[in-house]
Formats: structure tokens, C-alpha cells, sequence
């Protein structure tokens, strides 16, 4: 079946925000006393607002302060630091141009949608979308495959007619689980496992390599 959709995640394949989270969680760590590691970030990535801050209040220890707490200070301090400098992945506006002149593109971020907003707009990609969901649209966050299939609805196409590309291993075991095509375009401070990079139909170290000839090739 011929692809008929493209769809993108947005935190670590569009922007270089993995590396904000990163930042962020890692000063919040040490104002409590407490060490954030890649691994525990590794860990996060991809996973939705309640999962990780759950996840997060729980590896700090952190006794007075819930994980709606958490996730609403973390937000604000991201925020803060999209608005103050957001950078854009290598090959992003190019591989959204170039995909766009052929499928209709889709985002799907776990993250919340006070921050995707922020992003589309700070970066302009809003309008590439025909449709965008957030982490707060679902209930199950990835690796579950519910944001993705929730997508595919959204755009009338099934699951082994789309393309998704992702940063992170809970993206990849989601598109997979929603029996989509998965490209994987790793962070390079965030590179998978080969466990992970196994899970992958293609992987691309910049997202101008991500090309219609590739996508098309996928389901060829």
C-alpha cells in the first residue's frame, strides 16, 4: 500500500528541546538536593505529562510535591526557555517542505499543549499540520500507540499507509504498536540502543535525509 501520510513528533525531531528538558530537570534536581542523569532523561523521553512527572517525583524522593505540581513547574520552566532560544533540528523546515508537497503531515507530541503551541509558534510549523494532537488529547501517552492511532483516525488513513519518524525508543514501540512505518532520527546527545534502532524501518542521523524517495520507499 502506497504511503498516504506523514507524521512527526515533535520534541527532538522538529526542535532540540530533549536537550531543555534535560537542562531543566537536571537544575530542578540539584535546587533539591538530588542528581538527574541522561539515563533518568533517556528514560522520559516520549513518555506523557502524568508518566514522567509521576516518574520523576518519585526517583527525587520528593515528599511534599505532587506530580501535578511537578509537571506545572516544569512546563513554566520549559516554556521560559523555548520563548528565551528554541532551536530548530538540522533538515526540519526542509523535510517538512518537501514531505508536504506530497502527503498531508500530521504532529503528534506527548507534550503538553501549552508547549506545542509555544514551539509551532516560535518555529512557524503550525501551518504544515492538517492535524495536531497533544499529550493532553490522550490518555495513555507513548509507548502505547493511542496518540498515533487517535492521528490516523483523525486523517482517514490507515496504519500500514503512514509514516512516522521519532527521536525516542517509547516513540518507536508506539509506532510500531500502531503497525505504522517508523523512521527513527536520534538526538545525538540521545543516540538508542540497538534494541531500539532495531525497531526502526530506517534511521537518519538529519532530517533533510528524510526525503520523499525514502518514505516512499518504505511501503514499496
Amino acid at each position: 500500500m502506497d504511503v498516504q501520510a506523514v507524521v512527526f513528533d515533535m520534541d527532538g525531531v522538529l526542535i532540540d528541546s530533549e536537550v531543555i528538558w534535560r537542562r531543566v530537570r537536571e537544575a530542578f534536581a540539584a535546587e533539591v538536593g538530588r542528581r538527574w542523569s541522561s539515563a533518568d532523561q533517556a528514560a522520559m523521553m516520549g513518555c506523557s505529562t502524568p508518566d514522567w512527572s509521576a516518574r520523576m517525583v518519585e526517583r527525587l524522593g520528593l515528599k511534599q510535591c505532587s506530580p501535578e505540581q511537578l509537571a506545572g513547574e516544569m512546563t513554566r520552566r520549559v516554556r521560559a526557555a523555548f520563548e528565551a532560544d528554541l532551536p530548530v533540528r538540522p533538515g526540519a523546515s526542509q523535510a517538512l517542505a518537501s514531505l508536504g508537497r506530497h502527503w498531508p503531515l500530521a504532529l503528534a507530541s506527548g507534550s503538553p499543549r501549552e508547549l506545542v503551541e509555544c514551539a509551532m509558534a516560535r518555529t512557524g510549523f503550525k501551518a504544515c499540520f492538517r492535524s495536531i494532537l497533544c499529550g493532553d488529547d490522550v490518555t495513555r501517552g507513548k509507548p502505547h500507540p493511542d496518540i498515533y492511532l487517535q492521528t490516523l483516525e483523525r486523517l482517514g488513513v490507515p496504519a500500514q499507509a503512514a509514516v512516522g519518524i521519532e527521536d525516542s525508543g517509547n516513540g518507536l514501540r508506539a509506532l510500531r504498536a500502531a503497525g505504522m512505518w517508523a523512521i527513527a532520527a536520534p538526538c545525538p546527545e540521545f543516540p538508542l540502543s540497538l534494541g531500539m534502532r532495531a525497531l526502526a524501518h530506517a534511521e537518519v542521523a538529519d532530517l533533510a535525509a528524510v526525503t520523499p524517495a525514502l518514505v516512499a520507499g518504505l511501503a514499496a
